[in-house]
């Protein structure tokens, strides 16, 4: 088979063509793959019969007879089949259930579309199933893809958005795709067709304007010391936040902050800077942080205030901490970013400009 497809090129290939005979869905977006699940059942079957001819398991119950019968049962009054079996990481330890599906593989029925479904355990996919089948990655959209999920989503809802409400949506919920669609379900319910202003989605979401994880991170590059100690309270304390994760995103800032600094020691014009960050962001693609847009601005402003060597300290501060909340209570989290934010505090007036 071909390499591994991206949700979007799934989606393509689907409105170009029939389904694949069998599919091997991976990576950790566990909404995109619901996604990519519907869509395909959508395509394959006939919505008349679809109860009979759709069907699903776990790999770790199934045997290989049953595998087997599953998979060449003949539709009913229909073209074709699915069957959707999970797990399948299950496999490694069920050796004749894994034997059955490769030797079925070999030769899958015509009249089934056949779904291996494995969860996010962290290890790599079988390299031998992966190559009877077309592989499908799900991996955490960055943050423009996520705003333009949300405004496909929010449009079939009907949902319409106030200027800066979708995006504090955005940052409130981190961009998770699964916090976006439960909060998504409570704008459905509670907007009545009028655009949803930035007020409402604070209230409904529980963060409000100006004390998002963005807003902390954002404090502490422009040394804005003040504010990054009042926010690291509110910050912490919303659904889904806590103290490993608020550092972690603060150390990948850092350490954008630290090429940033160093192209600017180097005598990188300012205009190239952004494109010194911009291609660390394309690079590495690493999770949980706002806009890239946003972000490499945020670090092109800090530059100039964060010299190399602070930027190297301001590291190790951070492993410091991040150590120390993987070993502290939960109540003393707060504790632990205050004592930080004030170790990443300028010691100059020229820091502080």
């Amino acid at each position: 088979m071909a390499g591994a497809l991206s949700y979007p090129q799934f989606r393509q290939a689907l409105r170009r063509g029939p389904p694949a005979p069998a599919y091997l869905f991976a990576g950790p977006e566990a909404v995109l793959r619901d996604e990519a699940l519907q869509a395909l059942l959508e395509a394959a079957l006939d919505p008349a019969f679809r109860d009979f001819n759709y069907d699903q398991a776990s790999a770790a119950e199934l045997d290989p007879d049953r595998l087997l019968a599953l998979c060449t049962t003949l539709p009913m009054m229909a073209e074709r089949r699915v069957v959707v079996i999970r797990d399948v990481q299950a496999w490694r330890r069920r050796t004749r259930a894994r034997a059955a599906a490769l030797e079925y593989l070999k030769r899958p029925s015509p009249e089934t579309v056949l779904v291996l479904v494995q969860d996010d355990d962290g290890e790599k996919r079988d390299a031998d199933i992966e190559k009877l089948v077309q592989a499908v990655e799900f991996e955490p959209l960055d943050a423009e893809a996520a705003g333009e999920w949300l405004a496909e989503k929010a449009q079939a809802l009907g949902i319409a958005f106030e200027r800066g409400a979708a995006e504090h949506l955005l940052a409130a919920t981190g961009h998770d795709l699964g916090a976006l669609r439960a909060e998504l379900a409570k704008l459905e319910a509670f907007s009545g067709g009028a655009p949803i202003t930035t007020a409402q989605v604070g209230d409904l979401v529980g963060v409000r304007h100006g004390e998002t994880l963005d807003d902390w991170l954002g404090a502490i590059l422009a040394n804005d010391t003040a504010a990054a100690l009042r926010l690291a309270g509110p910050v912490l304390g919303q659904s889904g936040l806590t103290g490993v994760r608020m550092v972690g995103a603060l150390g990948t800032h850092l350490l954008l902050l630290g090429l940033a600094a160093d192209a600017r020691a180097r005598r990188v014009p300012a205009s190239g800077l952004g494109n010194v960050v911009f291609g660390a962001l394309k690079a590495a693609r690493p999770g949980g942080l706002g806009p890239w847009g946003a972000v490499v601005d945020r670090v092109k402003a800090a530059a100039a205030r964060w010299a190399p060597m602070r930027v190297d300290a301001a590291l190790g501060a951070a492993l410091d901490a991040d150590r120390a909340l993987k070993g502290t209570r939960v109540g003393d989290e707060e504790a632990v970013l205050a004592d930080l934010v004030l170790r990443l505090a300028p010691t100059t007036r020229k820091e502080a400009a």
